[in-house]
């Protein structure tokens, strides 16, 4: 029921639910039959490089646009070889990648394009929902996730042999009692989350209007502080605003590290997203040790990107003091600074 209502709601074919969204990763790369290289944005979550390593392909970190924080096309170009297989792009807080222009890189070189959108499920990219581009997408239903399974996943294509093997290969391979016809492992997801996404299904809405409703009084109070970027979405598209991602500006007088512990000594639950880079954490940074000196948007990005809490667990009053915080912070460093100016001279 869950998969049928999914598919339904994606507009797609076919929906497989899995257990995880990296298990259902892992299933999709197999499905599509990766090898050798598979480009992939550093900037992202380290399971969208694990599911490689984890089977024996090398994940090649590309650069982003400092705009959208999503994979860039030129440079995805430049690091295609002969040992590329495909391409997976992330739609990053829930905005599309560059879908036409990946895709058409991956036409250009016969290469299969895949997607992680663990941040984009109720997203849509001109009016299409996201689900419905290149070979497959792959939704994580983490707990952290606007709608959530308590834990689980799933996996969209419009592909029907591809829908076909990875739901053999989530089963152990069966294909009916005691017919094992291909290769699997234990990706099933659980009855008691079905149910659980079942109920999420139909409170999605109001979750989504309360996330807006949330993004929009950050939006209008952070405009008043020069200090930082409240990450936008297009309004033209279908959105789940469930991140409310804030990016230090060249006018800030603080560092991003600053600000994180000035919210997290108050009990705001803010983070560093995805910092340093997946190219900077192991085994990556041992293995392509030299993969940083052609990330630079990635390094300027993760070093001034966080998050702020939102979602029904928060309301406009507590919005309102986490603001006060954010304000507080700068104009105390900025105290500092003149102060420090006024000893100097």
């Amino acid at each position: 029921e869950l998969e049928n209502r999914l598919a339904d709601r994606l507009g797609v074919g076919y929906c497989i639910a899995m257990c995880n969204g990296t298990v259902a990763l892992e299933i999709a790369v197999r499905a599509l039959e990766f090898s050798g290289e598979v480009i992939v944005p550093s900037y992202t979550f380290i399971a969208t490089a694990h599911a490689l390593h984890w089977q024996q392909i090398k994940p090649v970190f590309a650069d982003i646009d400092p705009l959208t924080h999503n994979l860039e096309p030129a440079s995805v170009n430049q690091l295609i070889t002969p040992e590329t297989t495909g391409i997976i792009g992330v739609h990053l807080w829930g905005r599309p990648a560059p879908i036409e222009e990946l895709q058409e890189i991956a036409d250009t070189h016969d290469l299969r394009l895949a997607f992680d959108a663990a941040h984009a499920f109720g997203c849509s990219y001109r009016g299409t929902p996201i689900g419905n581009f290149g070979e497959c997408e792959v939704f994580s239903f983490h707990a952290t996730k606007f709608f959530n399974t308590f834990e689980g996943g799933a996996v969209a294509t419009n592909n029907p042999e591809l829908a076909e093997k990875m739901r053999l290969m989530r089963n152990f391979g069966f294909a009916g009692y005691d017919n094992v016809v291909h290769p699997g492992t234990n990706g099933k997801m659980t009855e008691i989350q079905a149910a659980m996404g079942l109920v999420n299904l139909d409170s999605f809405d109001d979750f989504i209007s309360t996330n807006k409703r949330h993004f929009h009084q950050y939006h209008s109070r952070l405009d008043e502080m020069s200090a930082f970027s409240l990450i936008n979405y297009d309004d033209a598209e279908a959105n789940n605003y469930q991140y409310l991602i804030v990016e230090m500006t060249e006018e800030a007088g603080v560092d991003r590290d600053t600000v994180v512990d000035t919210l997290n000594a108050e009990n705001v639950l803010a983070r560093k997203y995805f910092w340093p880079g997946c190219h900077r954490m192991m085994p990556y940074r041992e293995l392509q040790p030299n993969a940083g000196r052609d990330l630079p948007n990635t390094t300027r990005v993760a070093e001034r990107v966080f998050s702020l809490p939102t979602g029904t667990g928060v309301d406009d009053k507590q919005i309102d003091l986490i603001c006060d915080i954010l304000a507080v912070a700068c104009e105390s460093r900025a105290e500092t600074r003149e102060s420090a100016c006024n000893r100097s001279d």
